[in-house]
């Protein structure tokens, strides 16, 4: 089956490749998941699209990888959520509230799927968050949850 990425997938590509799998894998795990589309000579076109997309977020080497590390661990991040009277979350933070608040403190828009945490945050206070930019780069944040003032 031949297909087009639409996301990095380990051992395979990146966004806008064309790769030939399996057909079980094509159709049980990267279509469902939105990881690729199938290849047909009209979707060509959007090869050029998704490698657009892509290199306007992508982080160009190991430099460009070192220098965005520099400019995240330097961010004072805040992240206000609902808590309850002992500083128990309801609910936990997610990968995707951390890119957003990184975003919102001045930081580069980062992917949520970099973001990686080593256990739920399910409790105010301050945990530290790594942030995948290369191979070999990982920044890491310090996040400091604060309950939401009650409206």
């Amino acid at each position: 089956m031949k297909l087009i990425l639409t996301a990095p997938v380990e051992k395979l590509g990146i966004a806008g490749d064309v790769v030939e799998v399996k057909d079980g894998y094509g159709r049980n795990f990267l279509l469902p998941n939105g990881k690729a589309i199938r290849w047909t000579r009209g979707t060509e076109k959007q090869i050029e699209g998704i490698k657009r997309a892509r290199d306007a977020k992508e982080i160009r080497g190991l430099d460009h990888a070192n220098e965005v590390r520099g400019q995240i661990e330097e961010l004072s991040v805040e992240l206000p959520v609902r808590a309850g009277a002992e500083g128990k979350l309801f609910g936990a933070v997610t990968a995707a509230d951390i890119a957003q608040a990184i975003k919102k403190a001045g930081g580069p828009a980062i992917d949520k799927r970099t973001v990686q945490i080593a256990k739920p945050i399910k409790t105010v206070g301050s945990h530290t968050v790594g942030i995948k930019l290369h191979d070999a780069v990982t920044a890491h944040v310090s996040v400091a949850v604060i309950a939401a003032a009650a409206k």
